[in-house]
């Protein structure tokens, strides 16, 4: 296990790569960027018919994405905010701005006298927030010519959003899912085909990173950082071809933080500031995209909340990893990146929430956690699909699985208000509906469901594997 760590911090030491990875973010840094936010007055039909105006106000979609590296003493200086293109504002505008709701009949049931709000980003077409940042690389790509993408997913919420985005502008799109979810969850698999997208079963007989994993156990479940293997090494050894992330990466991060930006502006035109920002945490997109915004805000002093990342027991990256140089993917062809890991060979136990199933958290959400501008705790599965009954059975919407762990930990929060009386505002980020996971609801419903905890001689195994760097 590394003990010296004498990089800077968000270092990526393999630059042989370079060639695979396309974020973006140099074709917009590029440009004189303004450093004033500016609204756009509009917004189509579609999203404001979207919005329910019992549940929240209408706010125009952001127009720049906010970047909480200008924000952060570290090594560069880069653009605080930087303008989204307007073929991207464009696309957005299809769903968002999406709402901001209270949840009363959820209090109700609490009888807490805590105000529960959540950012509801069910509404994409995809039925995630993942399509916020799928767009724009779908973009930049085919604006530099780029022909095929590649990349891999978990619960299939990115999966289906780059193979949407990628119908939008021409690409030819190739998906590696999880084996655990590639079989229960088929119809994110079909509609990922729908768009067009080419699906494999992860690990697979395609790659030499999937042909390894298989040789020591076929009937590996997989997990995210097995598929990425496979897409980068389809990415690197084809020129026509690039790899798009979900996840983890700042440009990622960036692309979400029109969450945080709409959410900001709701909050206000409801008269609240939160208390307690709670979302949960696989690689840290959602997460990220409420809570920078949040977080710069807190920076300047002027508002003050608890935020709290919520990871699933079975892989709690933040509350039991270390923080060190390790690789993205299982077969290490990924930079390095310094963040919070369990080990880039840990396989998670298949719990449901197929899309926190990953070894790593982003090094942005690494570095603020080690800056203690956030805290972490980590939920059972169980304890999740119980919230998630409460919140659907009163607010009316079957939430996705990762989000549960968002919502259990507002319900904790919610009932200790209950104890001590304080009239806090929590404020909740809800990534997605969980349409496509009713199998894991019967399994709930029929009290199949267990918790699936992590092995700590498991963990010890895969940490001793991290790079040393020096």
């Amino acid at each position: 296990m590394a003990s010296q760590l004498l990089l800077p911090t968000n270092t990526f030491t393999n630059s042989s790569l370079d060639k695979v990875f396309v974020t973006g973010d140099d074709l917009t840094l590029k440009r004189k960027l303004n450093h004033e936010t500016r609204v756009s007055y509009g917004f189509s039909l579609r999203a404001n018919a979207a919005l329910n105006s019992s549940h929240s106000s209408y706010v125009e979609v952001p127009r720049q994405w906010y970047n909480l590296v200008a924000d952060l003493s570290q090594e560069e200086t880069l653009e605080r905010f930087i303008d989204i293109p307007e073929e991207v504002l464009e696309i957005y505008k299809l769903w968002r701005p999406t709402p901001l709701i209270r949840a009363k009949r959820l209090e109700k049931l609490l009888q807490t006298p805590a105000r529960i709000y959540f950012k509801y980003e069910g509404g994409s077409p995809a039925g995630s927030h993942k399509p916020n940042s799928a767009v724009p690389q779908a973009y930049y790509n085919a604006k530099e010519g780029v022909k095929n993408v590649v990349t891999e997913t978990g619960a299939g919420q990115w999966g289906s959003s780059l193979a949407f985005t990628s119908s939008l502008f021409g690409l030819d799109c190739e998906v590696f899912q999880v084996a655990h979810t590639y079989q229960q969850k088929p119809y994110r698999r079909l509609m990922m085909q729908t768009w067009g997208a080419k699906v494999h079963r992860s690990p697979s007989e395609l790659t030499e990173a999937g042909k390894r994993i298989l040789q020591a156990d076929p009937s590996s479940t997989g997990s995210l950082g097995i598929a990425i293997s496979e897409a980068v090494e389809v990415a690197s050894r084809n020129e026509d071809t690039k790899y798009c992330l979900g996840s983890v990466f700042n440009h990622v991060l960036l692309h979400q933080t029109v969450i945080g930006e709409e959410c900001i502006k709701q909050m206000e035109e409801y008269g609240e500031t939160p208390d307690v920002i709670i979302g949960c945490t696989g690689g840290g997109s959602n997460f990220a995209g409420l809570s920078f915004p949040y977080i710069r805000e807190k920076l300047k002093g002027k508002i003050n909340p608890i935020i709290r990342a919520v990871e699933p027991s079975a892989c709690p990256s933040l509350t039991k990893g270390v923080y060190a140089y390790d690789f993205g993917d299982t077969a290490g062809l990924t930079p390095l990146m310094k963040m919070h890991t369990l080990g880039h060979d840990f396989i998670p136990s298949p719990i449901h929430s197929g899309g926190l199933r990953y070894h790593g958290m982003a090094p942005l959400v690494s570095h603020i956690y080690e800056q203690g501008f956030m805290e972490a705790i980590s939920i059972p599965q169980t304890e999740c699909f119980q919230g998630a009954i409460q919140f659907a059975r009163t607010e009316g919407i079957i939430p996705a699985p990762e989000p549960t762990h968002a919502i259990a930990a507002t319900i904790r929060e919610a009932l200790r208000c209950k104890e001590t009386g304080e009239a806090k505002v929590i404020l909740m980020a809800m990534c997605g509906h969980g349409h496509f996971d009713l199998a894991s609801y019967e399994k709930y419903l029929r009290g199949e469901l267990v918790d699936l905890l992590f092995s700590e001689e498991k963990i010890q195994e895969s940490l001793s594997k991290v790079p040393l760097v020096v």
